[in-house]
């Protein structure tokens, strides 16, 4: 039975099936599902994700087996699945998959090494001092396969023209013109993208943001771009890392395609910063705990992003308010006690309980206490079988645990951006009530929120042990749990009648694995209750963001 409430947290004792981690099939012709249950009408369309393939190992012609080390360096795989209704039954639900970087697998099979930067690949500590040395002066070249996987984004604006082949281009505009997706592209923390046909998932594309402005020149920036969900305008950061390091905000217009910059910002460390925060009026860039060592010198030479990066206790984490508006830049600052995120959640505006006259932004999040849960993310963590995998579960993994944390940044009308304010603190969850790969119903995004839905880690599992609804006014979760199952990131679709905020369901891919089999699973998102899935034939790696796009809404929101 699903678990409900405060009280629902006994252990499963169930470990979760290395079957997610170890995945190397693909689907490249949609097969149809096995429909239980019921899937309601309105959510008819299509559901993408992407994330690892699954299989981390790959056999060599002159190393033996090469191995990735960090779940965030998975070789990238895309999936679609289409919900379809049906006038005589529930929907049917069809499924295909595709890798995204074949010629980068083929390339590590022939030399056995991968000479790419990454998130957390160990290097070799027997390459020479001078190998180093040189690859902090040899800028790569522009590298058309990177393994991009971490988001997707469909139809953003200043995007919708660059492919590769423009014979290609008018295939894809010919299959995609019913589903309202005509290009699909997958983001991850750097510059660039890749671009995806929507239907077969193939590879077709590939830019970097420097087409969207000149001056995005950095190599980094945010896999989460937020959009407004009323103009469809697309924000993000861009990083250039150096002597000092300068972020960029910018804005896309979807009405003309043009990107504007609308900050620049050069009194902040350079840091791994996973996502950003929009109101109707600001964007908010948080600067937490993950500062690039030496200057960003480091990323240049270890040439991965977790050894590059440290959390400093002694330093504040800042918070920099941005008119997109009026576009007056940067016109508050604040600071706050330090922490880590990945995920940001949702942020608007209303009147200052202090000062009705002005304004407070309030700001929730899911924080970590430090960079503990990055290496908890190395493959011999995660995976049941590694010997270190118990010692990542339960009391010991404490730290690697998320807190969804409320802030509120005060009168931001009458504050300067000499002198921050104090970001304060107005509620934590506890940790067994939290959750990680938060999202909202979108139709709340800028708006107050009340219900917040996401995966759960209450130390049963070497990874995600449940699905978890948290009531941010009764401070009271609601879960959904299976013995022996994990779930991935939940979607949430609005019932396009519904009234009520938790009027909808969520969508998400689950592991059995007691079976080694995946299903999209479909819930209540008021009961938290199973209402129907689509069973498979096969297991789908665990991942990491979805995209959907409803048959019945052309407006795709970027989270």
């Amino acid at each position: 039975m699903p678990s409900h409430g405060a009280a629902a947290l006994e252990p499963s004792n169930q470990w979760p099936g290395d079957g997610g981690f170890d995945v190397e099939h693909e689907v490249r012709d949609p097969v149809e599902l096995t429909v239980t249950g019921t899937i309601p009408s309105y959510v008819a369309g299509t559901l993408y994700r992407t994330g690892p393939r699954g299989s981390h190992r790959q056999d060599t012609e002159k190393a033996g087996t090469f191995t990735l080390d960090h779940w965030f360096d998975g070789f990238a795989q895309n999936h679609r699945f289409q919900i379809i209704p049906s006038k005589d039954g529930p929907p049917r639900v069809l499924y295909n998959s595709r890798s995204a970087v074949d010629p980068l697998i083929e390339d590590i099979r022939r030399t056995g090494r991968l000479d790419a930067f990454t998130f957390g690949q160990k290097r070799d500590p027997c390459t020479s001092i001078f190998r180093k040395i040189l690859g902090l002066f040899v800028p790569p070249a522009e590298n058309t396969n990177a393994n991009i996987g971490v988001t997707l984004a469909a139809n953003p604006p200043g995007l919708r023209s660059i492919v590769t082949s423009p014979a290609k281009h008018s295939e894809v505009d010919a299959q995609c013109s019913r589903s309202g997706v005509q290009t699909l592209w997958a983001k991850t923390d750097a510059a660039m993208y890749r671009q995806l046909d929507p239907e077969t998932l193939e590879p077709i594309g590939y830019a970097n943001q420097t087409v969207l402005h000149p001056s995005l020149r950095g190599n980094l920036s945010g896999a989460h771009a937020k959009s407004d969900p009323v103009t469809g305008d697309v924000y993000n950061y861009n990083l250039d890392i150096g002597r000092v390091a300068t972020y960029r905000v910018f804005r896309v217009s979807a009405a003309t395609g043009e990107t504007e910059i609308i900050a620049t910002i050069t009194d902040a460390p350079g840091a791994y910063l996973h996502s950003i925060l929009i109101t109707k009026n600001y964007v908010i860039l948080c600067v937490w705990n993950s500062h690039y060592a030496w200057g960003g010198l480091k990323l240049l030479w270890e040439r991965n992003i977790l050894d590059s990066i440290s959390f400093d206790p002694t330093k504040k984490a800042l918070w920099y308010v941005i008119d997109r508006v009026h576009d007056k830049g940067v016109v508050a600052k604040f600071e706050s006690d330090p922490f880590f995120c990945f995920h940001t959640v949702n942020a608007w505006e209303e009147p200052s309980p202090s000062h009705p006259s002005d304004i407070d932004v309030v700001v929730d999040l899911s924080i970590y206490e430090n960079l503990d849960i990055l290496k908890r993310l190395y493959y011999d963590n995660l995976l049941a079988t590694s010997t270190g995998s118990r010692d990542n579960t339960g009391e010991n993994d404490a730290a690697c645990r998320a807190i969804l944390k409320r802030f509120r940044l005060q009168c931001v009308l009458s504050r300067t951006v000499v002198e921050p304010g104090v970001a304060v603190e107005e509620f934590a969850a506890p940790k067994n009530h939290s959750c990680d790969l938060p999202i909202v119903n979108p139709r709340t995004l800028t708006q107050p929120s009340r219900f917040i839905y996401g995966v759960a880690d209450r130390g049963h599992s070497t990874f995600f042990d449940g699905l978890l609804k948290y009531d941010t006014y009764t401070r009271e979760p609601t879960f959904w749990h299976r013995q022996g199952q994990n779930p991935g990131e939940p979607i949430f679709v609005p019932n396009p009648n519904g009234r009520e905020e938790d009027d909808g369901v969520l969508l998400s891919i689950v592991l059995n694995g007691l079976e080694g089999k995946s299903f999209l699973l479909v819930l209540d998102a008021r009961t938290m209750k199973e209402l129907g899935r689509a069973s498979m034939d096969c297991a789908v790696g665990f991942g990491f963001h979805g995209l959907y796009s409803s048959s019945l809404d052309s407006i795709h929101v970027e989270v």
